[in-house]
């Protein structure tokens, strides 16, 4: 299986994405109201993606999330 050497930013883009993530599923887990997602987080998210320059390339952005933590059974 390939493996990715992710720069510091690109690691901590995968990071906050996956944050964010697990937040949107803990959110629809819950059964009092509607989901909520905490700005803050959304916030993160979107900050380390610019800083990692993938803001607007998101098919570099999903190949390193992919490569760096692929799907269960792959």
């Amino acid at each position: 299986m390939p493996t990715a050497v992710l720069t510091d930013r690109e690691r901590t883009a995968v990071q906050a994405y996956l944050r964010l993530l697990h937040t949107v599923r803990a959110a629809f887990d819950l059964e009092d109201g509607p989901p909520v997602v905490p700005p803050a987080v959304l916030a993160d998210a979107e900050r380390a993606l610019d800083r990692a320059g993938l803001t607007g390339n998101e098919e570099e952005f999903f190949r390193l999330l992919k490569t760096w933590c692929p799907e269960p059974g792959s």
